[in-house]
């Protein structure tokens, strides 16, 4: 079933089908299989943009427009909205100039990969696989579909380990027997992130997510764009919602973050594996962003782990005969 269309104006037409989206890159921790988070309004990701990855997108808060594909329509608390692999996506609320919303929407991102290997673990995931192929036209799923998921989403936000798995399955569980999802975007509609790439801003950003190790400087990226340093700071700054280099440092702690969990390289050398040139500048960078130092960091994730070895440890020697 085709969702009923509003009569947009000549702006959500411009913002919708004559704008190139954005690349956004989806860091999904190394250890985990997913990442599920929240964000207010505004913020840095609300803008037109796609990403490899699957999104399952529920908005908690404001009403506005939303925009998915050649899809416009209007939302509202409740809305919840499945987009497939590089579908261009974006949500508007209606928020007075200035003011800020601490939570707008809670939002689920996975890759197709691990959509392969749950297939090929659990056969009955098979049975998500026709909601799995509708997505890349982006579903509208019933509100009661939206108010049984929203418990589910609120708790994958602080779960950890096995749990998160265990809520994934049960958040799917509940789509798959929800009332039919309404597609949005018409049939006829493709995305085509190979010619949104062409775009200026995604092929800088692209450059950066393959050379996050080495040396970047803001001139040399702006020659790449065609552009004065100054004109493509303005650019960046408006495509991605902060400064460049603020941008590199946060994909480079990132970075580190997970080769701090692998455990296998000392701080000094993750330091210059993720492209900064000196370790007092990655201590200060890392603590700006994380509230502690990255050797802290390591150590709860120590801790963390080491709690999981114990209980698993427990649970066996409970179950070992006596």
């Amino acid at each position: 079933m085709q969702a009923l269309r509003d009569t947009p104006t000549d702006r959500d037409t411009h913002r919708a089908t004559s704008a190139q989206p954005d690349l956004e890159l989806v860091a999904v921790p190394r250890d985990e299989s997913f990442k599920v988070w929240s964000h207010g309004y505004p913020y840095r990701t609300v803008r037109w943009h796609f990403h490899p990855e699957y999104e399952i997108h529920l908005i908690t808060a404001t009403t506005g427009k939303y925009f998915v594909g050649d899809y416009i329509g209007n939302f509202a608390p409740g809305n919840l909205v499945m987009m497939g692999s590089n579908l261009p996506h974006n949500w508007v609320s209606n928020v007075p100039h200035g003011e800020r919303v601490d939570e707008r929407c809670l939002v689920l991102q996975f890759d197709a990969e691990f959509v392969a290997r749950a297939t090929a673990a659990f056969p009955e995931f098979r049975r998500v696989e026709p909601l799995l192929d509708a997505s890349r036209w982006g579903v509208l799923f019933s509100p009661e579909t939206g108010a049984a998921v929203a418990p589910v989403l609120r708790d994958m936000l602080g779960a950890q380990g096995l749990r998160r798995i265990a809520l994934f399955i049960e958040l799917f569980d509940r789509l798959a027997q929800g009332a039919g999802p309404v597609k949005l975007a018409s049939d006829a509609y493709r995305a085509d992130p190979a010619h949104y790439a062409q775009t200026r801003i995604n092929h800088v950003l692209s450059f950066i997510g393959k050379n996050l190790s080495q040396d970047l400087r803001e001139a040399e990226l702006a020659a790449l764009a065609g552009q004065s340093v100054s004109a493509f700071s303005r650019y960046f700054r408006r495509h991605t919602g902060v400064p460049f280099v603020q941008y590199v440092n946060r994909l480079r702690i990132n970075l580190a973050c997970q080769l701090l969990m692998a455990g296998e390289l000392s701080i000094t050398d993750i330091c210059y594996q993720v492209g900064f040139n000196n370790l007092s500048n990655f201590n200060r960078q890392f603590l700006l962003l994380k509230e502690m130092s990255p050797s802290r960091w390591r150590a709860y994730q120590q801790l963390n782990a080491a709690s999981r070895n114990e209980s698993h440890d427990a649970v066996h020697a409970a179950a070992a005969p006596g």
